[in-house]
């Protein structure tokens, strides 16, 4: 029973400000924007980054789920750690066992989703969900949120992956727990869970935010080019790092 992180939603005041940046800086186009996010007041769109996906939301209309997140973390800033399994039915039984709440799901027969509470999971929304149908276990396989040709958007030569997500929390540990039992994993003594493909780390609040998503890690074999046209925008925080959309991006 495995279990990939396959997705990072970030959410911000402006989509398109965001998506300059992240084209312009990481060299990643979009591949889809889904209509369906209009439902929750949002729009949305849709970078691949090697086999996985980075998503930007940003509220259209007053009062969205969105919105108050933004107004909770001060700003632009990580939304969600989004995860594929392999078998959806345990997961949600290991959920009712936890008495974990869900925020949100749906299951159409080819796709079904799993978003725990973020008051149940601490730090940030944790999602777990299945594709179904053919190819669906492919590492680079269909993956409905995405569209359906997802893959001929893909760039490979900024970034061609996302290998960690950090999470902030007030208290690591349980937090880090908290995660560790809902994903069925142990939890290694830096606080990290190892996933299938990536790993999630669990840190101190340290930045004067509250709690939330904070940073990923991500292969950069276009480091160099990254960082040239980060310090156009003014997002070059080191020689390892720049900062789009609230986020720390780690360049490994």
């Amino acid at each position: 029973m495995w279990l990939r992180l396959r997705q990072i939603c970030l959410v911000a005041q402006e989509l398109g400000p965001v998506e300059k940046q992240l084209n312009e800086v990481l060299g990643i186009d979009v591949c889809f924007r889904d209509p369906g996010v209009g439902h929750f007041g949002l729009e949305n769109a849709l970078f691949p980054i090697g086999n996985q996906l980075l998503e930007v939301v940003a509220p259209v209309e007053e009062n969205t789920a969105g919105g108050r997140y933004l107004e909770k973390r001060g700003g632009d800033g990580g939304y969600m750690v989004i995860t594929q399994c392999d078998d959806h039915l345990p997961r949600r039984a290991r959920i009712e066992e936890l008495g974990v709440r869900i925020a949100h799901q749906f299951d159409n027969h080819r796709f079904i989703n799993m978003q725990l509470h973020p008051k149940d999971t601490g730090a940030t929304f944790f999602e777990i969900d299945e594709q179904l149908g053919e190819g669906a276990q492919n590492i680079d396989g269909p993956w409905e949120p995405a569209g359906p040709d997802w893959q001929k958007s893909r760039k490979l030569d900024r970034v061609n992956g996302i290998l960690a997500a950090e999470l902030q929390c007030e208290d690591p540990a349980d937090v880090a727990k908290k995660w560790s039992d809902i994903a069925e994993i142990p939890l290694e003594d830096d606080l990290s869970l190892a996933l299938d493909n990536a790993s999630l780390r669990f840190i101190s609040c340290s930045d004067g935010r509250p709690e939330g998503l904070g940073a990923i890690d991500v292969s950069a074999p276009g480091r160099i080019e990254i960082l040239r046209m980060a310090e156009t925008f003014g997002l070059k925080t080191n020689d390892s790092q720049v900062y789009l959309c609230g986020m720390r991006i780690n360049l490994l």
